[in-house]
């Protein structure tokens, strides 16, 4: 992992805009009525190598693929593995508990939504079945960069506790058996992903969002237990790698409501830092979690941890100044270090397909203002 040592590096979280064509693609894709595989795997092609060249105009250092052919960052995985084939029993947006106390807000915000994803239950043996898939992510990334050289790459994918937050289990005797399941089977992408000289991201808002979703219900040291064995779940999926080659993305949600109920990274941090990945990729700009630098205040930042602080609220088409960015920048390095700080967002700014209430053209304006940022960060640092 490349890491600030001559200036403040600029990263994000995973999705952005997918090109408006290719969107009505993945609808179909989803829906099982693709007419045209050829052609949908042709856009995608050209959809990575269009949104490479992209983040490299807006200024960011550390790359990726855009996740613009999966149809979001949790459950593409249904079409990967084996055992996917009973009926969903994910509630949606206006079940979870934030929401859920101002009904009128979440109808008239998510109530909307045309588009519904596949969540099928776990019904039978997890195996990664699909191994094509993952293949052509790498091969897609590999040819987008040709001809370009960003500070470093990486590429997202979902640890096996966001799996199960989203996937439920109707199938293997215990929660521990299922997330054991899933770590064994996603093993293999993580591999891939690694071996192919790739920094690995693994999505793990089940460690923070997890608490108002999932664990809504359980007593808060019960919550405390389960993201324990999470990590302990993926940190066996990542054994065989080394955790400077790798990256973890803490989230509470990428959507804009309350929030009131997410649990503090101080009630948190101390189960998400012994987790394998060098990076830890969490939110810090939105106005439930900006206030959260302190925690290192307090909180030693282990050797060989990097932080990637959200500097961008990714829920909000408001585009940040480039000195707000800075200031968040430098508060951070100012505690752990400069070398220790990259400049990234709050989540991804296309979470799942077509989702997203940033406007697309504010997305990347958004994203030049964190350059900005980290270049008048960088004068300031060095």
């Amino acid at each position: 992992m490349k890491q600030s040592t001559e200036r403040i590096l600029t990263t994000h979280t995973g999705s952005l805009p997918r090109p408006d064509d290719l969107l009505p693609l993945l609808y179909a894709k989803e829906r099982g009525e693709l007419q045209d595989q050829a052609a949908f795997a042709a856009r995608v092609e050209t959809a990575v190598t269009e949104i490479v060249r992209k983040q490299l105009d807006a200024g960011v250092d550390i790359v990726n693929d855009g996740e613009v052919g999966k149809i979001s960052y949790s459950t593409y995985v249904k079409d990967r593995l084996s055992g996917f084939e009973g009926e969903g029993s994910f509630r949606g947006m206006l079940g979870i508990p934030d929401l859920a106390e101002f009904p009128e807000y979440g109808q008239r915000v998510f109530g909307d939504r045309p588009f519904t994803m596949k969540t099928p239950a776990c019904t039978g043996p997890i195996t990664y079945k699909d191994k094509a898939a993952v293949r052509k992510d790498l091969e897609n990334f590999k040819a987008a960069l040709q001809g370009v050289q960003p500070a470093d790459t990486f590429l997202s994918t979902a640890s096996p506790g966001v799996i199960s937050l989203f996937l439920r289990n109707q199938y293997y005797p215990s929660h521990e058996a299922y997330l054991s399941a899933l770590a064994d089977a996603m093993k293999e992408e993580y591999q891939a992903i690694s071996q192919a000289g790739f920094l690995l991201q693994v999505d793990c808002p089940d460690l923070a969002m997890g608490r108002h979703i999932q664990f809504a219900a359980a007593s808060f040291e019960e919550f405390r237990k389960t993201a324990a064995l999470h990590v302990e779940a993926l940190n066996h999926a990542v054994a065989a790698i080394p955790p400077e080659r790798m990256r973890l993305h803490l989230c509470w949600g990428n959507y804009e409501g309350p929030h009131h109920y997410d649990v503090p990274l101080r009630d948190i941090i101390d189960i998400v830092l012994p987790a394998r990945p060098a990076g830890i990729s969490f939110e810090a700009a939105n106005p439930r979690h900006a206030h959260e630098w302190k925690v290192f205040q307090e909180v030693k930042l282990p050797a060989g941890k990097v932080l990637i602080p959200g500097v961008l609220d990714s829920c909000t088409n408001y585009i940040e100044h480039p000195e707000l960015v800075a200031e968040r920048i430098v508060r951070f390095a100012q505690l752990v270090g400069r070398e220790n700080v990259i400049a990234g967002t709050d989540c991804g700014f296309s979470t799942s397909a077509g989702t997203s209430r940033v406007d697309p053209k504010i997305a990347w304006a958004k994203l030049r203002a964190m350059t900005e940022g980290a270049r008048l960060a960088s004068q300031q640092l060095w």
